[in-house]
């Protein structure tokens, strides 16, 4: 008797342990549409230098591509489809967030800013890059930090939160400072190159672009100090759907945390990219270094 009670309290336990094994296996969301379709659909930007744009072969490159195609690697092998077929489709500033929140896109790639207001409607993954708002001067106007600048003309973009936040900078520090708007980037840029102002404020990261693609980059130099907290940049991805955030943050905190980070962010802020060979010359700064150690995907500049 005591042979058959055993005999069938084996039984009941490989049953356990089988039905387990399947429930372990049953996907849910992004992850289970993924799997059923055979692909995933990546959203890209068509000219977000570097993170997300076309080259010269129209193909997309960039920071943001590299660092989620890690990321499609991990979900292929979480998945065990090696063949999971990789489908892109570009995005607009407009268009990004409703092709996430309607399922047409699984992820987004490029320079999205991650805030309180965007995580309503979208997830993100832990912060890959942080940018600020600082402004680009000539190296030989004698410009060394934001209070060097009282008493000078300085220029930002017309309808920015530079504009703003240089503003109240001007009131704040009592700057008495000759605030000009532009109606773009590069009309700002050229005013400085020019001597009619004698610093630009805008995003840090399209200031290198600007300094990179001029006829003289050595000439010019961006702060260190900045108008604004380091506001972070992620890539994008459904809300409320835990398990598929966890294959995504596990996989950028892999990266994030390996040597390949550093020679992937090189690869693209500190040597010449496709397809004109700039260099936006952007060593990676203290807070980022921080934030891919300790991944996070907190929305609030005040936490980098």
């Amino acid at each position: 008797m005591q042979s058959k009670y055993l005999k069938f309290g084996l039984l009941t336990l490989a049953g356990a342990m089988f039905a387990g094994s399947v429930m372990a296996q049953e996907l849910t969301g992004t992850l289970k549409k993924i799997k059923d379709t055979g692909s995933i659909t990546i959203g890209h930007r068509d000219a977000s230098v570097p993170f997300s744009y076309y080259d010269d072969k129209q193909q997309v490159v960039g920071y943001a591509m590299d660092i989620c195609a890690f990321i499609v690697n991990e979900i292929k092998s979480e998945l065990k489809q090696p063949n999971l077929q990789v489908k892109l489709n570009p995005v607009t500033s407009a268009t990004r967030i409703p092709l996430i929140a309607n399922g047409t896109i699984d992820l987004e790639c490029g320079s999205t800013t991650n805030n309180a207001e965007r995580q309503k409607q979208v997830a993100f993954t832990p912060t890959y890059y942080l940018t600020a708002s600082r402004y680009v001067s000539k190296k030989s106007s004698g410009i060394t930090d934001i209070n060097s600048l009282k008493g000078k003309t300085i220029v930002s973009t017309a309808g920015t939160t530079n504009l703003k936040q240089v503003s109240e900078a001007n009131t704040a520090l009592n700057l008495n400072l000759n605030i000009l708007t532009a109606k773009d980037h590069p009309e700002a840029f050229l005013m400085v190159e020019t001597g009619r102002a004698a610093a630009f404020v805008m995003d840090d990261i399209l200031l290198a672009g600007l300094v990179a693609s001029s006829k003289k980059p050595d000439d010019f130099v961006i702060s260190a100090d900045a108008f604004s907290k380091p506001e972070p940049y992620g890539a994008m991805i459904p809300r409320d759907d835990p398990a598929f955030k966890k294959v995504v943050d596990a996989a950028a905190a892999k990266l994030y945390k390996s040597p390949e980070m550093q020679v992937l962010y090189s690869k693209w802020f500190e040597k010449p990219v496709p397809p004109k060979g700039l260099n936006m010359n952007q060593p990676m700064s203290a807070p980022l270094k921080k934030a891919l150690a300790n991944p996070t995907d907190n929305p609030d500049p005040a936490s980098y």
